[in-house]
């Protein structure tokens, strides 16, 4: 049911909380770097690949993808809001994945440890070995963090905190 996990474009559209075919940009590297903060700063969302990165949609493994809250278009704003059993759909040129969200994981930029289970494989569980296809949905939690007071970032904005989305592949159409 999954692909190769080629890293390659797509569109991401998320009913529950109104995102409708929302660009995902494949690129080398990992979540939130600069290329990654200038592919989100232009309204579209990031995904990358490589050593640090997953692999691209319907790949084993986390497939992440990464897009603004609150700046620029604001893509991911309701991201929050999903629940376990919302759908995600990424379309490709070959199919169509969908992925259901199973679990809300937090991420601290401060953590190395943290963001190594938000990059892992099975995410959460760094030096698992991945057998099924997943997807991190990750955004900022700048409201959350400024609510307990606080206001660090890192030389991109990002917060110290990220909300990340679970989900696992559960059709290819």
């Amino acid at each position: 049911m999954s692909s190769d996990g080629r890293p390659v474009r797509g569109e991401l559209s998320i009913p529950a909380i109104g995102v409708a075919n929302l660009d995902v940009v494949p690129y080398r590297g990992w979540t939130d770097d600069a290329p990654g903060t200038e592919i989100q700063n232009n309204g579209r969302a990031a995904s990358p690949f490589g050593p640090r990165g997953g692999p691209g949609p319907g790949g084993i493994g986390n497939y992440q993808v990464t897009a603004h809250r609150l700046s620029s278009t604001a893509a991911f704003r309701r991201v929050p809001e999903l629940e376990p059993g919302d759908r995600a759909f990424v379309r490709t040129e070959d199919a169509t994945y969908v992925y259901r969200i199973v679990e809300t994981r937090e991420t601290s930029f401060r953590s190395a440890a943290s963001l190594r289970a938000q990059r892992a494989a099975v995410p959460g569980r760094p030096g698992d070995v991945a057998t099924r296809a997943m997807i991190t949905l990750s955004t900022c939690a700048t409201p959350e963090d400024h609510a307990v007071g606080n206001y660090w970032s890192d030389e991109f904005g990002n917060p110290e905190h990220r909300i990340d989305k679970i989900g696992l592949l559960v059709a290819v159409r």
